[in-house]
């Protein structure tokens, strides 16, 4: 039985690293064993940072929030209270949307939501 090689599966492999490891600096895209480890993190960074975005727009959606609201005469937190008594289901990116967008509509969610505080 003739002897068997590696060859095109190995280049394969090979060749797929280094076409991920595209872009990086000096040996970290040329050489393999450094491209490898460097893909592998950049791989674990990209899934660890996608989860922590989520929590970064919330963070901003709040801030956007509380800056309005302070014109408004009420903090956030009982703001977000006085929604939950009120009974109004809005997220906070929509409601930073309409504080942004549409000051208008912003304000009678604010009135209301004092009302429901007072009542």
């Amino acid at each position: 039985m003739s002897r068997t090689t590696y060859g095109a599966p190995r280049r394969q492999k090979r060749n797929a690293i280094l076409k991920r490891a595209k872009g990086f600096v000096g040996g970290k895209s040329k050489l393999y064993r450094v491209a490898k480890n460097t893909v592998l993190k950049a791989e674990y960074y990209a899934t660890r940072d996608r989860r922590a975005r989520k929590g970064e727009f919330r963070s901003l959606w709040i801030t956007r929030l509380s800056a309005a609201l302070m014109d408004k005469g009420i903090s956030y937190s009982k703001f977000i209270h006085a929604l939950k008594l009120a009974k109004i289901e809005l997220d906070r990116k929509s409601l930073s949307e309409l504080a942004i967008h549409d000051a208008g509509a912003f304000d009678e969610v604010v009135q209301k939501a004092k009302q429901a505080l007072v009542g």
